[in-house]
């Protein structure tokens, strides 16, 4: 298996759509909205074994000071391939010279974060208005 980590633009609607509902994710629900919020982001990369998309991460930011990581998806038979952190360093290369660097992650992925070196914000809370189910 040989995976390409590309930085993509014009990613196939069916491709996305059909990545975040194999991980259960609730925002497949709203495809439209969905596809155009990754392809309205600042950085996109994406990992493909051969024709099929199988990982996606992207970025928003306001191109200076400070980068937002909302999502990182890994089809659920290519977890633990070190997929999710190529993404992620691809991106975190990108926006290393960044003042900062944030995320919100959960239980299941706090270990996967730390381990790319980022750290809880002080005394900060999470706080959000959120319509999905997943957490």
């Amino acid at each position: 298996m040989t995976i390409k980590i590309r930085d993509d633009r014009g990613l196939p609607y069916d491709q996305v759509i059909s990545l975040y509902e194999s991980v259960g994710w609730s925002c497949a629900r709203k495809p439209d909205l969905l596809h155009r919020a990754v392809l309205g982001a600042h950085s996109v990369v994406t990992a493909w074994d051969g024709a099929r998309m199988v990982g996606l991460g992207y970025a928003i930011s306001d191109g200076h000071l400070v980068v937002y990581y909302p999502h990182l998806v890994v089809a659920p038979a290519y977890q633990g391939r070190g997929i999710g952190s190529a993404l992620m360093q691809r991106l975190m290369v990108r926006y290393h010279e960044f003042h900062m660097q944030s995320l919100i992650a959960d239980g299941r992925s706090l270990d996967f974060y730390r381990n790319l070196g980022f750290r809880a914000a002080g005394k900060t809370s999470p706080l959000w208005i959120y319509d999905g189910d997943e957490h």
